[in-house]
């Protein structure tokens, strides 16, 4: 009979893993809004209502004129690299057509992408020359472009390897060695980068069957000269004679129908740190250049660029990187003799998108303005991009404006951690960089509550209370020299700062230390079960039972230990020694910790020590289940169901790099489990409803995001729902399709 009930167990446990593999997920956006550098949104000159917005770390996007949203369009590509954009290209003629330069680094792969159906379906053509989607100077161009008289000619000015050129539609690529400049090469150390050629300009007034035969290319790298021409289809070219000081660099340009160029310049390629800058046009028929910068542009340089192409002269021109004043946008109606702020008549409407606010009453009108578009089809509808959003006016720049955030569909972030209380209005609490962190209530519209008082850049650690949801703490990167912690009694809504006192200790060499590490965001914070009990990650951890009034040391703790809470008994912490491979535990709510010995770690567990703040801690309480324990290494995935005494190896066959435990599966009372990790030579999404003894991959091929996979969370009140933070595509989650 007991062999017939472990051979039944057996069947169970391989029909349910078999139910989980056949499960098919639906993946669906957690809304925020926008929230990272867009540096360019790019017009079709083919049909009125599309266009293209390219991101830094979060892939091309489309505006879907029908649906009034933007439209993701790398989701199914799993190499990370191409979710960093260098530039993008519609067919000036084909509104189906669309190419993008893709690359995120010098060091990363980079690829020319070619779609016939506007992005829903790609060709990848992977090319030598690389790119820098994420590096300084990703704001330029546009540095790819069709040539309008002859649509299967295309050129990429890139950054290290001079002018690029396809004459099949992008499927086969050359360098086009007449071109002057050949490129700088790669820079050989740390993140040093060149930004190389910076745009290219069809004038296509000057057809023949072979393509446009006056072409400009602008050189954005140091040296004497910075604009080159060629008048014979790109066969020869020639410097542009009367340009301006040889310190400038072209970063934008844009040709109108009576050929004048105007050409934005900056003393740098951003987005930071440019201290100069100028506005120019050169009369392409006459040679005669015209300093048309506008008279109040005080510092910074300016980048964003655009014309009019409905009113001839009309144009408008952005700052970037003009700190004091802030950024700002000028429009001229006369060609550059005469200019108008718009700054101060805008009026900016961030309902939709709230963060904007970042506590205050109004939101800024933005910063590292790197793309300036007005649409060709329709002169009132401008857009700008910064370093948060894009927003976009249906009011033109002529009077006074209301601009509203133009990124429904848009989730540009990058994610360091995520939270999925088991009580309370939140379903999720989440920790982005440069945005600090949202409590969010309903899934499908940007959070209400913003994390303030304090506000963080970065939020890097977020504890709920195991058996007190109410109860949350959080750490992260100072805004403007406040707190660096922080805790909530109302489950996330609201927040108090907390501020730790300089501990004393006496380092490995005996030498006696003191010094306050709660200033820079490098601290963890984590909550007792019951919300009594903060312990904040000092070298020596400090413990607080009264909400920051008063401070004690941990004792019997190695320097620089993280302890973790059980997550029902709020007397109970946990520590990992990493050098002495065991677990130590406090029944003191963190005064105290004891050695133990602990059976079965693997052999050398010292390499499995986080050494950033950003990692996920490798051990980890089971919510519910007091004394059970799981602990990651790059061995293998450890459990423990007594209070670290002891540890099993679980072979599910997946590689865990990070872990979440949530609700059960139907019938049973122990946590479904979901991983990061890899399963054979694929990195993906993993459940396990058998506590890791078998495991199903719950993202497919449409759902890859790069594998910039960061963190992940668990929800412990709707079996099936996963939380993904990526690098780069906002937080998504997962869930069991009906």
């Amino acid at each position: 009979m007991r062999r017939w009930l472990g051979f039944a167990a057996f069947l169970i446990s391989i029909w349910a893993g078999a139910l989980a593999q056949a499960q098919p997920y639906a993946w669906r956006d957690v809304r925020v809004g926008g929230g990272g550098f867009i540096p360019n949104v790019v017009f079709s000159h083919a049909e009125r209502g599309l266009a293209y917005a390219r991101t830094d770390i979060g892939g091309l996007y489309r505006w879907d004129d029908a649906a009034h949203t933007w439209v993701a369009l790398q989701d199914g590509m799993a190499e990370g690299s191409y979710y960093g954009v260098e530039s993008v290209a519609p067919d000036p003629h084909d509104a189906n057509v669309v190419y993008a330069a893709v690359g995120i680094y010098r060091g990363a792969p980079s690829a020319i992408l070619r779609s016939r159906d506007r992005g829903a379906h790609w060709d990848i053509v992977p090319v030598s020359f690389r790119m820098g989607g994420n590096e300084d100077g990703r704001g330029l161009g546009e540095r790819l472009a069709v040539d309008p008289n002859n649509t299967a000619i295309l050129y990429f000015a890139s950054r290290h390897d001079g002018l690029q050129r396809s004459a099949d539609s992008g499927a086969h690529w050359a360098r086009v060695e007449s071109f002057p400049v050949h490129g700088l090469g790669l820079p050989q150390g740390g993140r040093d980068t060149h930004a190389g050629l910076s745009f290219v300009v069809f004038d296509s007034s000057s057809g023949t069957v072979d393509g446009s035969r006056t072409i400009f290319v602008g050189v954005a790298d140091p040296g004497p000269q910075h604009l080159f021409v060629s008048h014979d289809a790109g066969a020869s070219w020639s410097v542009v004679p009367g340009a301006p000081r040889a310190d400038l660099l072209p970063v934008k340009a844009e040709l109108d129908a009576s050929g004048v160029l105007y050409i934005a310049y900056c003393s740098s390629v951003g987005p930071n740190g440019v201290a100069d800058g100028a506005l120019y046009k050169l009369d392409t028929r006459s040679g005669r250049w015209s300093d048309i910068t506008p008279p109040d542009r005080q510092q910074g340089g300016l980048m964003g660029l655009s014309l009019d192409r409905q009113h001839p002269n009309t144009l408008v021109v952005a700052s970037m990187s003009r700190w004091g004043p802030g950024d700002t946008i000028w429009r001229s109606a006369d060609g550059g003799r005469t200019w108008r702020d718009i700054r101060g008549d805008a009026r900016r409407d961030v309902t939709a998108t709230p963060y904007l606010l970042w506590g205050d009453s109004e939101a800024k009108f933005g910063w590292w303005i790197a793309g300036l578009a007005i649409d060709p089809f329709d002169s009132n509808h401008v857009a700008y991009t910064t370093g948060a959003t894009i927003y976009a006016t249906q009011d033109g720049v002529a009077g006074a404006s209301l601009w509203r955030p133009w990124v429904d569909g848009i989730e540009e972030t990058a994610i360091i951690t995520l939270a999925s209380p088991g009580d309370g209005p939140f379903h999720l609490l989440s920790g982005f960089g440069d945005i600090g962190g949202f409590a969010h209530a309903n899934l499908s519209t940007s959070p209400e509550r913003q994390f303030t008082s304090p506000i963080f850049n970065n939020t890097n650690t977020i504890d709920i209370a195991g058996a007190a949801a109410n109860v949350v703490v959080r750490s992260g990167t100072p805004h403007d020299g406040g707190a660096s912690l922080a805790y909530s009694l109302d489950f996330g809504a609201t927040w108090f700062p907390l501020n730790a006192p300089p501990i004393r200790w006496t380092d490995n060499n005996g030498q006696p230390q003191e010094r306050r590490f709660d200033l820079t965001g490098d601290a963890a914070i984590v909550t007792s079960a019951d919300g009594a009990a903060f312990i904040v990650m000092t070298p020596v951890p400090l413990v607080t039972r009264d909400r920051g009034a008063h401070w004690a040391q941990t004792r019997g703790l190695p320097l620089f230990s993280h302890p973790i809470a059980d997550r029902v008994n709020g007397a109970l912490f946990y520590a990992m020694d990493f050098d002495q491979r065991r677990v130590l535990v406090s029944v003191d709510a963190g005064a105290s910790f004891t050695a133990q010995q602990t059976q079965g770690l693997p052999s050398d567990i010292s390499s499995d020590r986080p050494n950033w703040r950003e990692a996920q801690w490798p051990l980890i309480a089971t919510p519910g289940k007091s004394g059970d324990l799981w602990f990651i290494s790059r061995n293998g995935l450890y459990h423990s169901v007594d209070a670290g005494r002891s540890f099993a190896k679980v072979d599910g066959g997946v590689g865990v790099e990070r872990l979440a435990l949530g609700a059960p599966p139907p019938g049973r009372d122990y946590p479904a489990l979901y991983a990061i990790g890899w399963q054979n030579q694929t990195r993906g999404v993993f459940r396990s409803d058998d506590a890791g003894r078998t495991w199903s991959r719950i993202n497919d091929d449409a759902h890859e995001y790069g594998r910039r996979f960061r963190c992940i969370a668990a929800d412990p009140r709707i079996y099936g729902r996963v939380y993904l933070g990526t690098d780069g595509r906002g937080v998504v989650y997962g869930e069991i399709a009906p």
